[in-house]
């Protein structure tokens, strides 16, 4: 997979698309990173890459120019367009699911603005998609562009040293994962659950299914509705949703 951020920022990513699994992937070749400065694409003597908005009002506005131009100086084939996501608290909430659709394109190029906003010219003809990575504003889409890159890189085959990891982590599923255990069997008198050190591994896995409906339910009951369930687990969970409600009367 190749990936392109375009920012005015582009030292911000030195170090996260050269450490840990980022940082593996790169040297693996099984990704590329580059962060590039749309600046450099400005088409005035000043570089300037934003002006003031049409009709008034405060801030600055990203230009089209030095996006578009950017956009297509890396589109190595004309055949094959790249998805272009724009970082913006407007766009679609980012999730697993998304960061899984992703994950199978071949190039992605993610935009990071500043000021403003951006031209609207920008959202109408050039992007493919527009993400958001929660409710709320930051002063770049940097961080954010981080954060999809980084979801959607370790999903990569090869990325991760378990490949079973990605497959069961929290949202994959469709529920929270459940809790995790690991030496020393007790710690300050607490202990590690009888089953999982039981060796049985069907019943391990049963109990990590109803654990990680037990988190979703108290944590995220919201998913649920989202999530195949059976007959069976529904029973239970209505049992337990009562059982918590009647504790907090």
């Amino acid at each position: 997979m190749k990936i392109d951020v375009l920012t005015l920022f582009p030292e911000m990513f030195e170090g996260v698309f050269g450490a840990s699994i980022l940082g593996k992937a790169k040297e693996k070749g099984i990704v590329s990173l580059q962060a590039v400065n749309f600046r450099n694409y400005a088409n005035n003597k000043h570089n300037t890459v934003d002006d003031y908005p049409y009709g008034g009002g405060g801030g600055m506005v990203l230009k089209p120019e030095p996006v578009f131009a950017a956009v297509e100086d890396l589109q190595v084939e004309p055949e094959a367009k790249p998805r272009v996501i724009l970082m913006c608290p407007q766009g679609e909430t980012f999730t697993q699911r998304k960061a899984e659709e992703l994950s199978k394109e071949s190039h992605l190029v993610l935009i990071c603005g500043h000021y403003e906003g951006y031209d609207e010219r920008i959202r109408e003809h050039l992007v493919t998609d527009e993400l958001s990575i929660g409710d709320y504003v930051l002063t770049g889409g940097e961080i954010p562009a981080m954060a999809v890159i980084d979801s959607v890189v370790r999903l990569l085959p090869g990325v991760l040293g378990n490949e079973t990891s990605a497959v069961t982590d929290s949202y994959s599923t469709g529920l929270l994962e459940h809790p995790h255990y690991t030496r020393p069997p007790e710690f300050r008198g607490w202990s590690v659950p009888d089953i999982l050190v039981s060796g049985h591994h069907a019943k391990i896995e049963a109990w990590r299914r109803e654990q990680s409906l037990l988190r979703t339910l108290r944590r995220r009951p919201d998913m649920l509705e989202k999530v195949e369930l059976t007959a069976k687990e529904r029973k239970w969970l209505k049992e337990m949703a009562d059982s918590a409600r009647h504790s907090d009367v």
